[in-house]
């Protein structure tokens, strides 16, 4: 069967999503710097800013002890010409002491990326989760963890454990990513819509600032 130019790009991007996945987990910088486009940017919990300083920070941290580690399952992707939105199924899990007891956090989402197809290249030019819900669990299974939960309800609540474990290892944590349901991520299907129009982003950001970086 011949390959259409359509598949043919939605396995390219799908290759896209799975090798920010893989060369992000391993650490492999060099590769990861290849999946975004120049000036592409990266909104999570705890980073925004572009994809180099992205790198930057998660190598600076991933030698300083820190894992974060990200698995993914099914995509829906919708191109329009050079451009795309790709919805990915994803799991996001963080190790780290909570409260003096070691714990696995684990955040259950989406990735929302707006990608461009430049140059014969599909890249990155904005990579946004939504989080949806999240647990956590003590690695000790005998262990008793007692939360803070004033603190734990004050965050938003698809990644309230992350958010508050986060917290406590010092990260700032963004109040208003988007959820499962809510404005937030009403407004990013709005911006995703638009994207695909052939809208810039800087245009779209004016108009909803609440996801600016």
């Amino acid at each position: 069967m011949a390959l259409t130019e359509e598949l043919i790009d939605r396995l390219a991007i799908r290759d896209l999503l799975e090798n920010w996945t893989v060369w992000r987990d391993a650490a492999d910088w060099e590769r990861l710097s290849t999946v975004w486009h120049e000036g592409g940017r990266m909104i999570t919990t705890w980073f925004q800013g572009t994809g180099d300083e992205f790198i930057k920070v998660s190598r600076e941290r991933f030698n300083g002890g820190v894992r974060i580690l990200h698995f993914l399952g099914g995509s829906s992707i919708d191109i329009a010409g050079d451009r795309a939105i790709a919805q990915t199924r994803m799991r996001i899990s963080q190790r780290a002491k909570v409260e003096s007891v070691v714990c696995d956090v684990v955040c259950t989402g989406r990735f929302y990326d707006f990608l461009e197809k430049r140059a014969e290249r599909w890249g990155f030019v904005l990579r946004q989760p939504i989080y949806e819900k999240d647990r956590i669990d003590p690695v000790d299974p005998t262990a008793t963890l007692k939360l803070d939960w004033t603190r734990l309800m004050s965050f938003p609540e698809g990644y309230r454990h992350l958010a508050y474990l986060q917290a406590g290892i010092g990260y700032s944590v963004k109040a208003d990513m988007p959820g499962l349901t809510g404005p937030e991520v009403d407004a990013l299907y709005i911006k995703g819509a638009h994207w695909l129009k052939g809208e810039s982003i800087e245009v779209i950001d004016a108009e909803t600032p609440r996801l600016a970086a």
